[in-house]
This record gives structure tokens, sequence and C-alpha cells, in this order.
């Protein structure tokens, strides 16, 4: 494949990769800004970006944890334009010097950032100096990261540092900030909302975009921008003909493309080229519709960890294989658990029609600091990836993490309610599931985690749907379906975890008890699936999980990719219910 741009939906032709070799230095004893490296680091070593120091892929591999390291690289600025420097994912906070000048700070491991690094850098070679610092305080949000000296439980090696790509791009003074687009499937409409970088201009600026399908014009708006605002919606047929709208699912994955242009006194400054998917995400009732028809969800839970390099991708080639072999086996869909994947991840589901469930690293305490990181760090990554049509479902919260004591803290109940309604006052077009597994407050979906591994017995636990959702009973693991002075509402029920079956032979662990042979992994795997596709009330599953992940033994394929089982075998389980 070739190169990928890093945001592949957010394009301009002029920009540069910045991933490869850097020099790095750890500083155990945080004398680094003592020491003057904002002008140049102690060059102890090289690390290859976009890989942490903690993985084979970097280069170093040391899996202790080091709560301070630096970063060093020159860049050649070759135009006389304004030069944005972009970081994909840094964990945790990031310090950035360039020719020994502070530039800024950014705080959030899951979330892209840019700094503008025009007034700091001159025509020829420039040097960056990033300072990283990480910690283990569980106020920080951690997803699937430890915090002790060694993996426990479903915890594994921290991530420290840059650990997606860093590229650059040279822009107009003037240009285009962000855009949010918004189908509005049954107007067959989309509306699009630009923001651009200056917000007080005196100058006539004008804004067109272009909506094509397969090389083809369906049409041209444009506008003039006020206040560094402007707002266009634009029809996506042809013609005007009601019946050719192309719409986006997993049978018919079509995607509009769309230029943006950007006008200065009638002088074209900007072109940011991107695309859209006309898809609508819909709750009647206890069922999920996808475009207006009901959507039957078998997700498969997707952690995104590679044997060399960890939460980062080997590469783009990696991501597309990863879920190409998801849709061989019949899942329509993935929870991508505990990390915000990379980009082209994304672009990649939105091209080949893999419906993803995004859900956010949590946080192991309450306190203020966690609700302020979750509440900053949550609202950027909605709208960073709000216009990708194949998320389907934001989850800010799983199985309680973080909040421990939300089935009777009314306080930690009231966090997820705020985060719910932050989440739908941006984004009022998806389900938001409160807290994934258990104990919901408000949710748009019931979810349920439970690990039964016979078939039988998930049948005769969830036979009786008024009891088991009259939160009288624990459902698994002790929990019940609400928080107290929580009910349910009618929503949809998924079971959104499940399975997680591992061989006796394998160095590590599953859920429940290990099989023996593949025989026995698939008579468990087709009973306790049968038991859920059976349910009527219930709309959907998801699976664990896709592959292994350092202790934890109980995917599908191992780390490495390698099948575990016939796939074509759990592809004829997935797609039974369709029958």
């Amino acid at each position: 494949m070739e190169t990928l741009h890093p945001r592949p939906q957010f394009i301009r032709n002029d920009w540069e990769s910045l991933d490869g070799e850097w020099h790095f230095s750890f500083d155990d004893e945080a004398c680094g800004d003592e020491k003057g490296w904002k002008d140049g680091i102690e060059k102890e070593q090289v690390i290859q970006v976009p890989f942490t120091y903690e993985t084979k892929k970097s280069g170093i591999h040391d899996t202790c944890h080091h709560s301070i390291v630096w970063y060093e690289r020159t860049i050649n600025i070759t135009e006389d334009k304004n030069v944005l420097l972009h970081f994909e994912g840094v964990d945790y906070r990031t310090t950035l010097w360039l020719n020994g000048l502070m530039v800024g700070t950014h705080e959030g491991a899951y979330t892209a950032f840019v700094f503008d690094i025009t007034n700091f850098v001159q025509k020829g070679e420039n040097k960056i100096v990033v300072k990283v610092e990480d910690s283990i305080d569980c106020a920080q949000p951690r997803g699937k990261q430890r915090w002790l000296k060694d993996n426990f439980g479903c915890w594994y090696v921290q991530t420290t540092g840059i650990w997606k790509s860093v590229w650059m791009e040279y822009v107009a003074p003037v240009h285009i900030d962000y855009v949010k687009m918004t189908p509005a499937y049954d107007k067959q409409e989309i509306s699009m909302e630009l923001e651009m970088n200056q917000f007080q201009c005196t100058e006539d600026i004008s804004v067109s975009a272009e909506i094509s399908f397969d090389g083809k014009v369906m049409n041209r708006v444009s506008t003039r921008v006020l206040s560094g605002a402007a707002k266009l919606t634009s029809t996506v047929l042809e013609n005007g003909d009601p019946w050719n709208m192309k719409r986006w699912s997993p049978a018919e994955p079509n995607l509009y493309d769309v230029k943006f242009e950007l006008f200065q006194n009638g002088k074209l400054v900007d072109v940011v080229n991107s695309y859209f998917g006309m898809r609508k995400i819909s709750i009647e009732g206890q069922k999920i519709l996808l475009n207006n028809e009901e959507l039957y969800q078998r997700l498969i839970l997707d952690q995104g960890y590679w044997e060399e390099s960890d939460l980062t991708p080997t590469s783009v080639e990696a991501l597309e294989k990863d879920i190409n072999l998801i849709l061989e086996m019949g899942y329509n869909g993935v929870r991508k658990h505990q990390k915000i994947e990379d980009n082209r991840f994304l672009y990649l589901c939105d091209k080949k029609g893999l419906l993803v469930w995004s859900e956010y690293a949590s946080t192991y305490t309450f306190n203020r600091l966690a609700m302020e990181r979750v509440t900053s760090e949550w609202l950027e990554i909605v709208k960073q990836n709000y216009n990708h049509p194949c998320i389907i479902t934001w989850v800010p919260f799983n199985e309680s993490w973080g909040i421990h004591d939300i089935r009777v803290n009314e306080q930690q109940q009231k966090f997820t309610e705020g985060i719910y309604h932050l989440t739908k006052a941006f984004d009022a077009t998806r389900p938001v599931v409160t807290n994934d597994g258990w104990e919901h407050t408000i949710s748009d979906i019931i979810t349920l985690h439970d690990y039964e591994e016979l078939g039988e017995a998930f049948s005769k636990r969830y036979e009786d749907e008024q009891r088991l959702l009259s939160n009288k009973i624990q459902h698994d693991k002790n929990r019940y379906p609400f928080a107290k002075g929580h009910q349910y509402k009618g929503q949809p029920v998924i079971i959104s975890e499940f399975g997680g079956i591992a061989f006796c032979s394998e160095s590590g662990w599953g859920y429940g008890n290990q099989v023996k042979d593949i025989e026995s992994f698939m008579t468990r795997f087709k009973n306790v699936h049968h038991a859920i596709q059976n349910l009527d009330y219930v709309s959907g599953y998801c699976y664990t999980q896709l592959t292994d992940v350092q202790q934890e033994v109980n995917g599908l394929l191992t780390i490495d990719r390698e099948a575990k089982v016939d796939l074509e075998e759990i592809r004829k389980v997935n797609t039974r219910r369709l029958k």
C-alpha cells in the first residue's frame, strides 16, 4: 500500500512525515530542564518514532517505567508559508521547543494536537526538542496500561511518549482549521460547519464545497466566512433525482468526496480534500436502526496490540489485515477497547464498511483531577472523530473503572450523566453507552458483560427479560444492570462482552475453564452464541476477543494474527441469525 496520509479525512497536498529516527534520552533524575536540554538533549540513543521505548520496534525495548523522556530531531523548512507541526498521539504531557524557544504544551494521551510553529522557524534547518512526562497516576486516563511494576490481570506494559505519527504541513496564514460534517439521511443532504484558524479577519473570506461521487460532481455550494466560521448545506443527489443517493452501510460502504476551497479577496488560499458517508443511526424502542432498517450487531472486541509495537500499529497494512480478518469471520463491527485507534484505521473502516464502537481509556480512581482530564480529552475525541461514518456508538466509560462506587455514589452517577449530556450536545446523531457492562445511569443502549461459558446456563439466565432488567437480580460478577435510582426504560440490549475462550496449552489466561482442543472450543463457542442469537430482545453482541494480548490469551487469533481455529467456522456461527 502506498503511503497513506496520517489524517485521510483532512488532506492537504503539502505535508511531510516526521516518523523515523529521532535522538532520545531518559531523564530519570529530572535534570533535563536544568541542563538546558531545550537547546539540545544528551543524545544517549536513537528511537524509531512513533514506537515507544517500551517496544521492540522502537529499537530500545525497555519495559520499565520512566517518567520523563526527551526527543530531538531537525526539520528542514523550504517554503515561505505557515508551518503546522502535528502530533497524532503522545502519552502523556508534551512540551515542545523549537530552536530553543518554547512553543507550547499539551496534556492527554489519546487526542491529536497541533502547534503553529511559523514564528519559531527559519528557512533551512531547525531543531525540534520534545519533552514528555508520564506517570503511574490512576487519575490519568490509562486504558489497559499497567500502573504497577509488572503486568497483572488484563493490564499490560505501559505506553510512554510519542506513540502515533508526527508530521508537518505548510498552510496559508488564513486556512481551514476544522470541519464538522453531519449527514441528514432522510433529507438526502450533508451539513458542513467550518472553522478557520482566525476568527477576526477584516478581509473578504469565502469558502466553497464541491461534492462528488466516483469522480462525478453532484453539487457545489459556497458562502462567506463571518467571524471565522461558515455553514454549508448541500444535496447529495445528482440532478435532484431522489433515487440516486449513495448510502453508506457495511454492505455498501459508499463514500462521497468533498473538496473545500478557501478564498481570500477572491484568491484561492487553501484546499482540503475530505469525504463523508450518508448513513443514519437511530433507535426505535428496543431496536437499533441503520438507515431506518433494523441493525443486528455482530461485534468483536479489539484492543489493538501488536507483539513488537504494543499500542502502535506496525503499519497501515497491519491495520488493513485486522479489518479483513474481522470481516472474513462474519463480524460487521468492532468495539475498539480502551483505546482511540489510528485515524487510518477509522479511514479503512469507513472504506470497507466495518462498524466501530469508540471507547475511551479509563482512569482508575475518582477525584477532581480525573474528572477534569476525562471531560476535556473525551470531548476532544468526539470532536476529532465525529466525521467518520463507521463510528456508530460512543462509549466513555467501561465496567465502572474509575467510577467504582457508581452503583450507590450519587456524585459518580452525576459525573457519567454529565458526560452523557455533553456528548449528546455535540453529537445528537449517535447512541452513547454511559457505563459499558453494568451499573448504567443514563444510557441509550443497555450493555451487559457476561462470561458464562455454558450456552444452556446463559439461556436460562436471560430467558426472563423483565426479571433480568428489573435490577433486582445480579446478572454477572455481583453486578446489577443499573445504578441505584436508575431503571430500565425500554432501550435496546446488547451483550457487549462474552466468550474469551482460551486453550489449555496456552501460557496465560482466558475466561472460565480452558478448553483442550478445537472441537471443545467450537462446541462452547457455538452454544453460547446460539443462546444469545435466540434472544429476541437482544440487538447484538460483542465477542471477546480478536487477538491475544500479552498475558491474556483468549483471542481468536494469536497476537501475531495466526488463526487458532477455522475462520470459516467462526463465520458460519456469526451469520447463522441471518438465515
